[in-house]
């Protein structure tokens, strides 16, 4: 046992730690946009609607442009530091190497919640499109967390049974899930009458017959308070990073892929952003509380005896991102176990599977807990936004700390080797934090989003407790953890 910094104490460990926890090289440039586009995609099928019932169309075009500007700035701070620090920790690697134990574990902590919640959010989607297709064809209406259960073991299992097979099935669902938006895209122009449909919601709230009504219902104050649910758009695209110790080339495929991905998100978001709601027969006001827009679409277009096909098709984007969020709830949660800040048998992978099977199993089990536990205290119809905005907020204050990495690797560790540089500089690292605060800012001052705050505020003060007690006593020196404590040496003597 070594005594560190911050009160903390490390184990030094064998090679067959390492060896019972490693991870398989697989994923290229191409990969990992898939593993980037696939985590977000869902959010262009479900989720982003509801910012129509706070903002209108216009607050949610300029709430999504806002937040994108936000993850334009997040992810060229990624693509820095990702290739400079290759490692599965992603953010909380960066911030134990700028800001020691306590900042890397807070901001695992912030990570961890919207990796475990994320899934959740996801998963009661998928519910509601097979409910709407269930019933569609006549079953009737199943019992939702059976239809959540059956979802995370499909998905588990496809996640746990080989990191190629994974990546393969991320790269095929990710390329049709854009193709059914595609297919989407071009069959709402001939049907679109924006005016008439998408300016549907008058100041008070209520449906306008007519249309015609104002870009912005509920001015400036509407637009901030979208902000949260323009997010759903983009939320995960940093996810990359966890991939580092599977890609083959991190600190050349890493920014690429991230990229590549972001450009790609930013295109599909304005397309269902002004198509969505411009279908004759859906609206904006409609789309406000529904849980399957793009579904609600399809069927405008083509009626509802193709709602059971469609409604499959449409699925397929809920798919791919549950199955990259597990991907990525495993490899966040492993990195933090095999560095001791979690229990570490969370981390162990086995010699043949070589993936986190038990920190993904683990984690499924903590998701489908809090479903279960909100089903009960807050009902099905406010389940969605509850988990929704409790993966949010942990994933602003994961993204404000991120940016604060970005900024303090530049100031204090200006000599590691980094293979790329954005361009934003630090700039766009201050940018992001501003308006990733101002999102929290909103979210913590209307009582809509505040219950699900409660439970977040609750898991962190659980966690901060853990380590506080046990976990600053079992760290261990990891691949990140060495980096962190020499790159520090190193730039010390340098001063």
């Amino acid at each position: 046992m070594e005594q560190g910094t911050s009160g903390v104490s490390y184990e030094r460990v064998d090679a067959s730690y390492f060896k019972e926890r490693g991870l398989q090289r697989y994923a290229g440039i191409w990969s990992l946009w898939a593993l980037g586009v696939g985590a977000v995609i869902s959010g262009h099928f479900s989720g982003w609607n509801f910012g129509f019932g706070t903002g209108g169309w216009g607050g949610m075009l300029v709430a999504g442009a806002i937040i994108a500007v936000m993850y334009l700035g997040l992810v060229f701070c990624i693509a820095e530091m990702s290739p400079a620090l290759p490692h599965t920790g992603a953010a909380y690697s960066f911030a134990r190497s700028s800001m020691g134990p306590w900042g890397g574990f807070i901001t695992g902590l912030c990570e961890n919640v919207e990796y475990v919640v994320t899934p959740t959010v996801i998963c009661f989607f998928i519910g509601s499109y097979l409910n709407g297709i269930l019933d569609t064809a006549g079953v009737g209406h199943v019992w939702p967390p059976l239809l959540w259960i059956g979802t995370f073991i499909v998905f588990l299992i496809l996640n746990i049974f080989g990191v190629e097979l994974s990546f393969r099935v991320t790269l095929i669902i990710t390329l049709l899930s854009l193709a059914i938006l595609v297919v989407f895209w071009i069959s709402a122009i001939p049907h679109m009458d924006f005016s008439r449909w998408a300016l549907n919601i008058a100041p008070d709230g209520t449906e306008l017959p007519e249309g015609n009504g104002p870009l912005f219902p509920f001015g400036w104050e509407g637009v901030l308070k979208t902000l949260p649910f323009a997010v759903w758009l983009f939320l995960a695209i940093e996810q990359l990073p966890l991939a580092a110790e599977e890609s083959v080339d991190p600190k050349r495929d890493m920014p690429k892929g991230i990229i590549l991905g972001m450009i790609t998100l930013i295109i599909s978001a304005f397309m269902i952003v002004l198509l969505n709601p411009s279908v004759v027969g859906v609206g904006a006001h409609k789309l406000g509380t529904s849980a399957e827009p793009l579904l609600d679409g399809f069927r405008a277009i083509y009626g509802s005896e193709a709602v059971i096909l469609l409604g499959t098709i449409a699925l397929t984007g809920l798919i791919a991102s549950f199955h990259t969020i597990l991907y990525a709830m495993g490899r966040q949660v492993y990195s933090l176990s095999r560095a001791g800040y979690f229990p570490t048998a969370l981390s162990v992978t086995g010699q043949k599977l070589k993936t986190p099977y038990v920190a993904m199993i683990s984690g499924a089990v903590l998701g489908l807990a809090i479903m279960f536990i909100l089903y009960q205290f807050v009902g099905e119809a406010a389940i969605g936004t509850t988990l929704l905005n409790m993966a949010v907020f942990g994933a602003m204050c994961s993204y404000i700390l991120q940016a604060v990495s970005f900024i303090l690797l530049r100031v204090n560790m200006p000599h590691i080797e980094r293979p790329y540089r954005s361009p934003l500089g630090i700039s766009g690292a201050v940018v992001t934090i501003i308006i990733a605060a101002v999102t929290l800012y909103y979210q913590l001052g209307d009582s809509t989003y505040q219950q699900g705050i409660y439970w977040v505020l609750a898991w962190f003060g659980v966690g901060i407790l853990y380590f506080a007690i046990i976990g600053r006593h079992k760290l261990i020196l990891s691949p990140e953890e060495e980096f962190a404590i020499s790159k520090g040496h190193e730039e010390y003597k340098t001063h």
